[in-house]
């Protein structure tokens, strides 16, 4: 299996170009698999600086109904004319952030003939499996982070319904990607026990104190092998480094063999 960073907050590589998003490209056995598509077109280019036809991937998966995981579902649209897109069907509601701007998604898409909406648990083909994990207890939920959900003419903290997670079956590795983790990066691993997660944390706002030494331990505890990226924070990702053995920064143009 290969996983190629197309989008991340930082590049690797002088002639990609970063963004505030994430976007990953997944080939598997079986499947070459678009995991989430930035903000912008800004994942189409870097993929064609990569040498990457996306007009080849067969299928396509969006974590959360956020704009900078879902923005560029229009490019890809228009790249690629025949793969579905696995969304939940909470993605398109109305998310905001803590200043009061809305970052959900275009909702003109939503009825886009080529969009599956997930169930809580939407097995795609042999060892390719979504999960919401929206009934699942968070004892070790890190926050809200002021991320809301208009409901009629108020707000209300936003519970994450939207976000599922990707677990890969293959060779006797299970293997999970998470867009941002928002429901809790130690809880989520606790659930699936993977070797290998790659994905975001969602720790950018969090201060570097104790509750985020003892949120790190419980992670260097699993027998897991981090790659991160995104909204884990530079700042939160070095300090956690000394507790988490297995702990990499992924950005665009990185690419992981397993």
């Amino acid at each position: 299996m290969k996983i190629t960073c197309l989008l991340e907050n930082t590049s690797a590589r002088e002639e990609l170009f970063p963004e505030h998003g994430l976007s990953l490209l997944i080939q598997t056995e079986a499947h070459r698999i678009l995991f989430d598509m930035g903000q912008t077109d800004r994942f189409a280019k870097n993929a064609e600086r990569l040498g990457e036809d996306l007009s080849t991937v067969d299928l396509a998966i969006l974590s959360h109904g956020h704009y900078d995981h879902g923005g560029g579902l229009p490019t890809f649209l228009t790249l690629n004319n025949a793969a579905p897109i696995y969304v939940s069907r909470h993605a398109f509601g109305d998310y905001y952030n803590g200043e009061g701007k809305y970052i959900g998604l275009d909702k003109s898409l939503q009825n886009h003939p080529r969009l599956i909406l997930t169930a809580d648990q939407q097995a795609i083909d042999k060892g390719l499996t979504l999960y919401s994990c929206n009934q699942h207890p968070r004892p070790n939920f890190p926050g809200y982070f002021g991320l809301t959900q208009k409901i009629g003419d108020g707000f209300a903290d936003d519970e994450f319904l939207h976000e599922q997670y990707l677990l890969l079956e293959e060779k006797g590795k299970r293997i999970l990607i998470s867009g941002c983790s928002h429901k809790g990066i130690p809880d989520i691993v606790q659930w699936f026990a993977p070797d290998v997660l790659v994905g975001g944390f969602h720790f950018c706002k969090m201060p570097m104190d104790h509750r985020l030494e003892q949120l790190a331990k419980m992670l260097g505890k699993q027998k897991t092998t981090y790659y991160t990226c995104h909204c884990t924070g530079r700042a939160q990702y070095d300090f956690m480094k000394p507790y988490i053995r297995d702990l990499h920064a992924l950005s665009c143009g990185d690419c992981i063999v397993i």
